[in-house]
């Protein structure tokens, strides 16, 4: 029987569409991207993945094959409290797990800060990271910053079925330092696996380029453009040495090598990031909120230098690696992600999916439809509004990628596909009611009885 494939999944923070080299930036932004190009070059490189409106939501969506809107996992929310998801939720790493796999998180993990919801408990072996956001390292260097009042930030490690432990102050030396300490332990435990002989699942989501996009020592001033730049480098520098590490292990061949952003870019000044030819950033439902960069190769497997505009939305990971590793998804609850290997594959020309509702916390912002794009709520750029629309806006993202003419008066037959999408939707959590943002871990969802 042959060996299952290994899979590697490197998720950047608030990598806007823009920023590499493969999608027009590179030498652009001041810093090029070659070992991040070249990786795009051996595999397939996708122009239309789209994601959810900021960090927590995302990787709900990974983690659960499920819409946010269903897991209650809306928005991050202060240390301590209720977050993430809840323990019913069954993770993608469960899933892998459960095939044999050996399972590690070294990263920002942002779906519950305390035991039981900490990775080691939600099917990853080991986890070398921190719980919640990068921002939380700029606390120690903060005036009047009081750990009895909100709790210090550490970079945590555990192994599943041990509790977790804080191992380092998470501060802005720290943040400097992290990606570097995180891609050094995933390279270590693929080593590990490799000579083992035991297929393993190695979710990196590193920290660059989130605010504050500080950069290693050994990268400042390397570009001479600045800590963005820099920091910029330091990422592709850092995919690099995974992508040595698998090659020097002899394991290239086996290995399906994934490299995604969680989010848009950023839209806080001065770690301002950009999407290219989109308008818009994180937390908003512009494309550039939208859109981020994804590369897959998988040698044998996949078409080397294959590009393509197809629509491809987070939560379809979920059903796409849990395939690859030989699972199934669960079959008693609403599953939103779509299984997109045989279009990864080759063996469809097109996407599994023709398009995708969008919330921002619990509210419909826009619908996607093929080369269609739906508001129903207008927010160019963060807190510049938001404004419900009484009439929505209607943009073709083919003829119009800035979303600046609405056409609805024109095209108003395109309304039909995108409501049908919305009312199923709709539909589906009135049969199956949300989980409620922070609900307790003991908390089962319900059908509804209507």
């Amino acid at each position: 029987m042959p060996q299952p494939p290994n899979i590697i999944l490197i998720l950047a923070d608030n990598l806007g569409w823009g920023e590499l080299g493969c999608y027009g930036g590179g030498v652009l932004r001041g810093a090029p991207t070659p070992r991040i190009d070249r990786l795009a070059s051996e595999g397939l490189r996708l122009t239309n993945f789209n994601l959810e409106s900021d960090c927590v939501p995302t990787r709900s969506a990974l983690m659960t094959g499920r819409h946010p809107m269903r897991t209650g996992a809306l928005q991050s929310v202060p240390a301590g409290l209720p977050q993430g998801i809840i323990p019913w939720e069954v993770t993608l790493a469960q899933l892998i797990s459960a095939r044999g796999y050996a399972t590690a998180i070294h990263g920002k993990w942002h779906l519950g800060d305390r035991e039981g919801r900490l990775p080691t408990d939600r099917g990853f072996d080991e986890w070398y990271g921190i719980p919640r956001t990068t921002n939380e390292s700029m606390f120690t260097s903060s005036p009047g910053f009081d750990p009895s009042i909100a709790p210090m930030p550490y970079v945590m490690e555990g192994r599943k079925g041990e509790p977790a432990r804080n191992v380092a102050v998470y501060d802005l030396e720290m943040r400097r330092k992290i990606d570097s300490d995180l891609v050094a332990r995933a390279n270590e435990f693929v080593g590990r696996q490799a000579k083992s002989g035991r297929p393993f699942f190695a979710y990196v989501p590193i920290t660059q380029l989130h605010y504050p996009t500080l950069p290693h020592r050994d990268f400042a001033g390397k570009t001479g453009a600045g800590d963005f730049a820099d920091s910029l480098a330091e990422m592709d520098h850092r995919v690099g040495e995974m992508l040595d590490a698998i090659d020097a292990l002899g394991i290239r061949e086996t290995t399906a090598f994934i490299f995604a952003s969680d989010n848009g870019p950023e839209f806080r000044r001065p770690w301002r990031g950009t999407a290219g030819p989109w308008v818009g950033t994180y937390h908003t439902a512009m494309e550039g909120g939208l859109r981020a960069p994804f590369i897959i190769r998988w040698p044998g497997k996949i078409a080397a230098g294959r590009v393509s505009n197809e629509i491809v939305h987070v939560v379809d990971l979920y059903a796409t690696l849990v395939r690859i590793a030989g699972a199934e998804v669960p079959n008693d609850r609403p599953i939103d992600a779509v299984d997109q290997l045989d279009f990864f594959l080759g063996r469809a020309e097109r996407s599994a999916r023709e398009g995708f509702v969008f919330y921002i916390k619990n509210e419909m912002r826009a619908v996607k439809w093929r080369d269609w794009k739906m508001h129903f709520v207008w927010e160019p750029e963060p807190n510049a509004g938001p404004v419900k629309l009484e009439s929505p806006y209607l943009f073709n993202l083919i003829q119009d990628p800035k979303e600046e003419t609405d056409v609805l008066t024109q095209y108003t037959w395109v309304r039909r596909p995108m409501r049908k999408m919305m009312l199923d939707f709709e539909e589906s959590l009135r049969a199956h009611p949300p989980i409620p943002p922070g609900a307790p871990d003991g908390y089962v969802p319900k059908r509804s009885s209507a």
